[in-house]
């Protein structure tokens, strides 16, 4: 790989005003290694299960079955049909091979019921809570194996969130691959603590929806679009997060739909064979993405190892006359088979749950799964919220007596109930959201949940306002309601939609833009709640003098209302952070605000922006300002930010501190061992210093300056509190090695480059209000 004649050249960062006017590449990506072209990585790489002795016993078992197994035996189990589940993989019945189950969603099991409808994990991030995103994966993961459930189509990374309006962005854990990389973390660590296998999700460049498959309803009719990334791009960026995944052990990892550099997802042997599989050692089984295999001997050989849903199209017979003919070498076939089965012996599957995912066509035995899952929906429901206004502490509601309630947002729309809670779509299927735009827990399509109940926020509210002994009035479904002069405060609910198989077509709408203004034109108090699966812009009335406080409320899963009234009446302090950035207008987005439109035959989607997404875009622009910026949430208190201490713990052992990590040491699952060395530890106290006698929880963020690189990037975080006025905490900040590297395309490794780092820590990507350096020598 040595013989790549170019080097990413740098984007000049000395200086900031000097790189955000020159913000640039070197080299245009078109120009540099693996841009628009997927260069060839075979054979498929082989594993035996080295990354510990956990994957060494699951290997052991899975040979034992391998010696065991005819041709066509071996073959099926590659091979995925619809039965019980989304996808389920051949069985063998003489040896006691029962098939695999697969299903979604990654917030919880669609097409069923007694399961809960968790919040989102693009709000499970919102919370910045490795705690939370533990505790989420954990309960998650126990629903999963209640129900039988083998493997659980989550979490998810792809889309990362590179364009504003992508359809699937609410799926994912933020646009920023660190943050990012904690949840993917913390959730697989907790689904698979659980018992059931996880799957990282989608492999790799997965960015928009438009034309993500071929052959779909547009004109002329063609291929998939081309995602074309540069290698450095794919690695400091999209492929970042996946690291985490696998480093926690994710045993799945599911090959995503459109073409990448010309070559589709799943049969990519640069991908699959070259960056998962060698440079990651990956030691689980690929798996398609439904439907998104597109040839039989390219995709055995690039390193797919089990086809969703069905076998038989280009498997089954012709992969048998495939390893019967040499085309397939048969260790390939084996290799498939056994990191299949290493899988199932890895999370200890042998004594499972029956299948408890049943049709709604025929009567069936209950299988509840929910526990007291609803309590910790609730918390991370609440934590998700993120105040990005509050006037004169408008908010938390003193129990106000009269409450007025506007917006189609606020409830369920009711009718027609005879159609709601059928099985095999998401809530805005079972529940008509997309007929009648009730309030929005979830978003749609196979990323969506079923939920036992949804809690509304009218619901809620009203609970309270009848505990507190006032009244409540409401309008649920008019642009220009009547508006009380005697209500106190004014809450207006809206939303912003986003599902699979389209790309949103605004961030803003007229019809919730008035509504909010005809409401603030004649309330003062006007309390504006956004539940919204992406970025929803603001601008339109957020600088009006009536509008007091706004939440951005996400979507927070079934227990929305009550995880909203304990932000909004202070049982809860907002501690909620975006996540994004919200611009003041689409145009400041540029070219990552909408997916690549192409008539083409052969659609081409270049990212040419290379690493500059999100706030590390606008950190490069000099004259365009956000709205709110990435990390940004305001607490019901004020924080200060004090002694900054860096402790050098690299001088332990001298091998870490060279540029390249050591070649003799074998990788393990998640790459090199000494790319998750801590070489820094930071620290930095935390004071809640503010006068309104609220106590609360802060995220103190770490950006990192790294040579060669974006101006700033988030490398740390960390949740502190709850404090009480005037308590403080240390907030902790652990710098791995790869932290602080770049992806080095000539010599096809991590790098660690000498020279000076400059830190930040802070409120948010632009609130930094502590300043360091560290020095690489």
């Amino acid at each position: 790989m040595k013989s790549v004649p170019l080097y990413l050249a740098s984007i000049v960062a000395a200086g900031a005003p000097a790189f955000a006017q020159n913000y640039t590449w070197t080299n245009h990506p078109s120009e540099l290694p693996y841009y628009g072209q997927s260069p060839p990585v075979y054979p498929s790489p082989q594993t035996n299960g080295t990354s510990s002795s956990r994957w060494a016993a699951a290997y052991a078992k899975a040979r034992e079955i391998l010696a065991q197994l005819e041709l066509e035996e071996k073959v099926n189990i590659t091979g995925g049909y619809t039965g019980a589940c989304v996808g389920n993989t051949g069985a063998v019945p003489r040896l006691g091979i029962e098939p695999l189950c697969f299903a979604d969603a990654p917030d919880g099991i669609r097409g069923s019921d007694f399961v809960s409808a968790f919040p989102s994990q693009s709000h499970l991030a919102a919370t910045w809570d490795k705690d939370l995103f533990l505790a989420y994966g954990k309960a998650i993961g126990r629903e999963y194996y209640d129900k039988g459930i083998n493997v659980a189509l989550g979490p998810v990374a792809g889309p990362l969130g590179r364009i504003a309006k992508g359809g699937r962005n609410w799926e994912g854990l933020s646009s920023d691959p660190y943050l990012a990389g904690w949840g993917m973390y913390q959730v697989t660590t907790g689904m698979q603590s659980s018992g059931v296998i996880a799957t990282a999700k989608h492999f790799l460049f997965n960015e928009q929806e438009l034309r993500r498959r071929p052959n779909q309803t547009y004109d002329p009719i063609g291929e998939a679009i081309s995602a074309n990334v540069d290698d450095r791009t794919a690695h400091e960026l999209y492929a970042f997060p996946f690291y985490d995944a696998l480093k926690a052990g994710a045993a799945c990892v599911m090959c995503s739909y459109q073409r990448a550099n010309n070559s589709y997802a799943c049969q990519n042997s640069k991908l699959l064979n070259g960056i998962l599989k060698t440079e990651m050692h990956f030691e689980g089984f690929v798996v398609s993405d439904w439907e998104g295999q597109h040839t039989g001997i390219a995709s055995a050989n690039a390193g797919l190892d089990v086809v969703m849903p069905l076998g038989s199209t280009y498997w089954g017979a012709n992969l048998t006359q495939a390893v019967n003919n040499s085309s397939v070498a048969v260790d390939r076939l084996d290799d498939m088979v056994t990191r299949t089965l290493a899988a199932y012996y890895y999370l200890e599957q042998e004594d499972y749950p029956d299948v408890g995912v049943f049709s709604d066509t025929e009567e069936h035995p209950i299988v509840n799964v929910q526990r007291d899952h609803k309590k910790i929906i609730r918390e991370i429901g609440a934590a998700g919220h993120v105040l990005v206004k509050n006037v004169n502490n408008t908010l938390p509601l003193k129990a106000p007596q009269f409450v007025a309630i506007y917006g189609y947002d606020a409830d369920i729309k009711a009718e027609p109930w005879e159609n709601v809670a059928r099985y095999g779509g998401g809530y805005e299927v079972n529940h008509l959201w997309n007929t009648f735009n009730g309030t929005l827990i979830v978003g749609g399509g196979s990323g969506g949940n079923i939920p036992p109940y949804v809690i509304s926020p009218f619901k809620a509210i009203q609970d309270q306002v009848i505990e507190d002994g006032g009244i409540v009035r409401w309008n649920f479904w008019s642009e220009q309601p009547h508006v009380s002069a005697t209500a106190q405060v004014c809450l207006v609910f809206i939303n912003a939609y986003a599902s699979e198989s389209f790309d949103r077509p605004s961030l803003v709408d007229e019809f919730s833009d008035n509504l909010v203004k005809n409401v603030a034109k004649n309330c003062s108090n006007t309390v504006v709640v956004i539940h919204s699966a992406g970025v929803r812009l603001v601008d339109p009335w957020i600088d009006h003098e009536n509008v007091t406080a706004v939440i951005f409320a996400g979507t927070p899963g079934q227990e929305s209302g009550h995880s909203l009234v304990d932000v909004l009446y202070g049982a809860t302090s907002p501690s909620g952070k975006l996540h994004y950035t919200v611009a003041r207008q689409e145009s400041d987005y540029g070219n990552l605000l909408d997916h690549t439109i192409s008539d083409e035959w052969f659609p081409q989607s270049d990212f040419d922006e290379g690493l500059y997404i999100d706030y590390r875009a606008f950190d490069a622009k000099l004259n365009v300002t956000p709205r709110f910026e990435f990390g940004f949430g305001l607490s019901y208190t004020t924080f200060s930010y004090a002694n900054l201490h860096i402790e050098d713990l690299s001088s332990a052992d001298n091998t870490s501190v060279s540029a390249f990590p050591d070649a003799s040491i074998p990788l393990v699952q998640g790459g090199h061992p000494q790319l998750w060395d801590t070489l820094y530890n930071v620290t930095a106290v935390i004071s809640n210093n503010g006068t309104t006698g609220a106590s609360g929880a802060e995220v103190a963020q770490l950006y990192l300056g790294i040579p060669n690189a974006p101006l700033r990037q988030l490398r740390g975080f960390d949740k502190v509190g709850p404090l009480a006025p005037g308590e403080s905490a240390t907030a902790v900040f652990e710098l791995r090695r790869r932290d602080l590297s770049i992806w080095n395309v000539v010599e096809q490794q991590w790098e660690l480059q000498k020279g000076s780092y400059k830190l930040w820590v802070g409120a948010s990507s632009r609130d930094l209000r502590l300043e360091g350096e560290i020095v690489v020598s």
